[in-house]
């Protein structure tokens, strides 16, 4: 099966201050339990969103002006905390494309881009631009360009930073490793009857 080649992509934005946002925060534990992560969007920060009563709070995802928003702007160690992909999930299924920061848990960058959504690293004084330019304009659009990590908005360009690895995996299709497996079974059947430990006609005691 083919993969989106993942280019460029644009959207508005939406920007969340603070450095080390923790997956705790992003989709807090007790929503862990679902069977799919179909449904996780509605939590997402959702302890940050909303009181003990379900009503809104005040933050950037409440703010009907940022409805829509598909490119998340945060500070650095996004993601932190524990490896639950649950995070990335949530943010995708809310309508996440793509997340700009200053830097990002190790984990957390892994389980992003292996759902198509590009973790862009930008300098500091780069994101607290772009933060200030969405706080005065709700409605500005922000481009990427995957390949060479060009993020453009309004009259302004900055380079920021993705793995070679990665920014080859998302330009060329192949950012699932679980469809890129599927999509080779027949070589993955071929190499597997090579093993002996792996074929069933192979008694244990004859090994």
């Amino acid at each position: 099966m083919a993969l989106e080649k993942i280019k460029e992509l644009s959207g508005r934005g939406v920007y969340l201050p603070g450095d080390d946002v923790d997956t705790d925060r992003i989709i807090p534990a007790r929503y862990l339990k679902c069977i799919t992560f179909d449904g996780l969007g509605e939590f997402v920060f959702y302890d940050e969103r909303f009181d003990d009563t379900c009503r809104e709070k005040i933050h950037p995802l409440n703010d009907p002006l940022l409805k829509g928003a598909e490119v998340l702007v945060a500070g650095a160690n996004f993601g932190c905390g524990s490896s639950r992909e649950h995070a990335p999930q949530a943010l995708f299924r809310y309508g996440i494309r793509a997340i700009l920061a200053v830097s990002f848990a190790e984990i957390f960058f892994g389980n992003s881009v292996m759902l198509g959504m590009p973790c862009i690293v930008l300098p500091r004084k780069e994101i607290k631009r772009l933060g200030n330019a969405l706080t005065e304009d709700p409605e500005l659009e922000i481009a990427i360009e995957v390949a060479t990590s060009a993020v453009r908005y309004g009259d302004h360009a900055a380079t920021g930073g993705l793995a070679e690895g990665v920014r080859r995996s998302l330009i060329e299709g192949r950012w699932d490793p679980i469809a890129e497996l599927l999509e080779a079974q027949d070589q993955v059947a071929k190499v597997a009857n090579t093993l002996a430990y792996f074929s069933p006609c192979i008694s244990p005691r004859d090994g």
